[in-house]
């Protein structure tokens, strides 16, 4: 099934990428915009991101239910995320304050 028809992106196409992402790091955080820049694509007029987070959570939820996955690894990705948190929140406040300063 299309898709993407901007960029005539087959919904087995998407599939296909977001299970070579999850080969590469199972815990990682996919988002349309992810599978885009894999494919050497961009999202045009992105009408189509709702539909691929629909295919990105349902691939997933296959993914982990065909593996097994122990505590230590879901604490491992819990550490990880928290971090990625707040990595990005340090990151906004800076913004923040940089751009409040006077010149």
């Amino acid at each position: 099934m299309l898709v993407c028809s901007c960029n005539f992106i087959s919904d087995k196409e998407i599939v296909d990428v977001i299970n070579e992402l999850l080969d590469q790091d199972r815990w990682q955080l996919i988002v349309p915009a992810k599978v885009y820049h894999a494919m050497e694509k961009r999202g045009r007029c992105c009408g189509c991101f709702p539909n691929v987070v629909d295919i990105i959570i349902r691939t997933t939820e296959q993914y982990h239910a065909d593996r097994y996955s122990t505590d230590a690894e879901i604490f491992d990705f819990m550490a990880r995320l928290k971090q990625f948190h707040e990595d990005n929140r340090r990151a906004d406040l800076e913004r923040r304050q940089k751009s409040n300063r006077a010149a």
